[in-house]
């Protein structure tokens, strides 16, 4: 005789809610460093605007 375990649905809709919010959180974080740093976040200048500079242009944003 086997036993056989089937997760509830609330396991499964809470764990993509978890994926969901940590997804959102990382394209906010993009977000921000593509968009809006303008090196607070980099302790050695301006390394991180300009590692994003490119993408700042692409999307149409102002960094200049």
């Amino acid at each position: 005789m086997a036993i056989v375990h089937s997760p509830s649905r609330a396991t499964e809709s809470l764990g993509a809610v978890l994926v969901g919010v940590g997804v959102l959180l990382l394209a906010l974080l993009t977000l921000y460093l593509v968009g809006f740093d303008q090196g607070a976040i980099s302790r050695t200048g301006m390394f991180v605007h300009e590692l994003m500079h490119d993408g700042r242009h692409l999307l149409g944003l102002p960094c200049h």
